[in-house]
């Protein structure tokens, strides 16, 4: 198996907006879903958000990691200083889509960091060294952007996740909340 790391396509779109769910759980996609919506709702929305350029899940924003030509991992990260600008995307696309305001949604990062928003890889492709290979490309990301680190959240109830993050250099700065979670953000 030959992994490559590369920046993500447009018409990658789909699969990111999947992969971007599986980091963010289900649980968590129905937490910002109104009522009357659902998965489906919320996975048409994001594959719309994926393929915008001015959205903070923009592929543009995506490293994906690819076996051959299928779609096995993605990164999705972002200068975190542009959050409020990236977000209203967002904003806009769940009032129409899943309707729900999160205009008033607390802020996840900040000026200072490359954020990063959403790791997953494919189950079957899991324990391989391709969530590193992704963090240490985010990290080189970060580093040409002229951005001092790269920072992310982590569920407290995620501790292998905690582990991989802290192996690779990623270290706790403080609490957070985000999606109805209890969370801890960690910088590298």
């Amino acid at each position: 198996m030959m992994i490559e790391i590369k920046n993500a396509r447009k018409e990658q779109s789909p699969d990111i907006a999947r992969l971007i769910m599986t980091a963010m759980t289900d649980d968590c996609c129905l937490h910002f879903c109104g009522v009357g919506y659902g998965l489906e709702d919320f996975r048409r929305m994001m594959t719309m958000l994926v393929e915008r350029e001015d959205s903070q899940y923009s592929y543009r924003n995506t490293l994906v990691a690819m076996d051959g030509d299928r779609l096995v991992g993605i990164a999705v990260s972002y200068d975190g200083g542009r959050l409020h600008e990236l977000r209203q995307a967002f904003v806009e696309a769940a009032k129409a889509c899943i309707g729900k305001d999160h205009s008033g949604m607390d802020d996840e990062t900040q000026a200072g960091e490359l954020y990063l928003d959403s790791l997953a890889v494919l189950p079957d492709y899991r324990r391989q060294g391709i969530a590193r290979r992704l963090l240490k490309a985010t990290k080189e990301k970060a580093d040409r952007m002229g951005l001092p680190c790269v920072g992310l959240l982590v569920d407290k109830g995620n501790p292998a996740g905690e582990s991989l993050y802290v192996s690779v250099g990623f270290r706790y700065v403080n609490d957070n909340s985000w999606g109805g979670h209890p969370m801890k953000h960690l910088v590298m």
